[in-house]
């Protein structure tokens, strides 16, 4: 019987695991670092399991940025309609919210893994927790340090999904980059992706604001707009609104050594009429009470408008409609990729052949946040992970198949 080893136990490796548990004459195992498995996975669902999205195909493979031409044929074949059958045919119903996002019925992550692991055991697959990679050995053999000592696994296939370089204390650590780049695969730098920024905040904003939520506001970063929410750290900021525009905001800052996330604190309201509710007389009315009666602007939205608006009571009504709209937030930098959701970077494409497996590397297959690709949290990132672990499964089975 041959055997497949696969190198982490995430959405992509647990899919792979599926994909090769089905085909007849091999013996999968999973070897996963943590003393369990699917820890991120847990971790992302805890505030709600947001899977992926209902938006049309041409549209959600859009969101790969720079990457969608690579991950397109991927999606095609595992893309979110795919997903929520397969859900679905865990026995866990899933609906459509709101804002186009798809979760499970349970709203949660918890249930969704235990059936999923309960049917990779009935299909046979083998799990070895506290096994962390360390490459392999002279002989080919793979490597892994245990509570025991080192062992090694002999494997006529494997695939690696060993995740990005985010919450390393989940699973996460990027030990495995130096190992592939010691075998002469190419990895680009691995950089957060998803994260927040830090920002030069004035004693007062800091200490009175951090950990408030800014709602009801849009931003726009590299040509893009983007309506939602976020929050003010001690430090800078953070939160669903950022995120969405981090990507632009992180490569201008490396590209040109500055960035500026520029918000809209009224997107409701067009600007000349915002100007002309504020051109009204002030009379006795401070500045602070006018912006709230005539903009609705209070709160934390008004410490912002303080803070980088240059505004007093001489200012103009005009310019401070225009303040009001396009208010320029400096960023310092990106937070440490260990905070972000997620990270972009990782074995570069060009190293895979159609079936995901490394040219350099025969019957090596790589899957997963691992990969050079990035994407917006909203369950494209999931629904990516589970898209090439779905195809490197089927590309070590298909390799198989070739060899026998």
């Amino acid at each position: 019987m041959r055997r497949v080893a696969i190198v982490g136990g995430g959405p992509a490796g647990l899919m792979a695991a599926e994909r090769l548990a089905a085909v007849d004459g091999l013996e999968v195992a999973i070897f996963e670092a943590m003393p369990t498995l699917g820890r991120k996975f847990l971790m992302a669902g805890k505030g709600g399991m947001n899977i992926t999205h209902a938006e049309p195909l041409p549209a959600f493979v859009a969101r790969y940025g720079d990457r969608a031409a690579l991950m397109a044929p991927l999606l095609d074949a595992f893309g979110p309609q795919a997903l929520r059958d397969w859900i679905h045919g865990l026995g866990i119903d899933t609906f459509v919210g709101t804002s186009g996002r798809v979760f499970p019925r349970e709203m949660k992550a918890a249930p969704l893994l235990r059936a999923w692991l309960h049917r990779l055991r009935q299909a046979g697959v083998r799990t070895h927790v506290r096994h962390r990679w360390l490459g392999w050995n002279a002989a080919g053999e793979l490597r892994f340090a245990t509570p025991e000592g080192e062992a090694v696994w002999r494997a006529d296939a494997t695939v690696l999904a060993l995740g990005g370089g985010s919450w390393p204390q989940l699973g996460s650590d990027a030990a495995w980059v130096p190992l592939l780049a010691a075998c002469g695969v190419p990895v680009a730098r691995l950089r957060p992706a998803n994260c927040g920024f830090d920002v030069a905040w004035s004693a007062h904003l800091s200490g009175r604001f951090a950990g408030a939520p800014v709602k009801a506001v849009a931003a726009s970063a590299g040509g893009a707009f983007v309506p939602g929410e976020f929050n003010i750290t001690a430090g800078g900021i953070e939160g669903g609104l950022v995120y969405a525009l981090s990507a632009a905001l992180r490569d201008a800052l490396e590209r040109d050594g500055h960035a500026t996330l520029t918000l809209d604190l009224a997107p409701g309201r067009p600007l000349e009429k915002l100007a002309a509710d504020l051109a009204h007389p002030r009379g006795r009315d401070s500045v602070a009470n006018h912006l709230r009666r005539r903009a609705g602007i209070d709160g934390v939205k008004a410490g912002l408008l303080r803070e980088f608006g240059q505004i007093d009571r001489s200012t103009a009504a005009v310019a401070l409609a225009g303040a009001i709209k396009a208010l320029p937030v400096p960023l310092v930098a990106p937070r440490p990729l260990a905070e972000a959701i997620s990270s972009a970077g990782g074995v570069d494409f060009a190293a895979l052949d159609e079936r995901q497996m490394l040219r350099d590397l025969p019957g090596v297959f790589c899957a997963g946040e691992m990969l050079d690709w990035e994407a917006p949290t909203g369950g494209y990132l999931l629904t990516g992970c589970l898209a090439t672990g779905h195809a490197a499964g089927d590309g070590a089975a298909a390799w198989l198949a070739n060899r026998s």
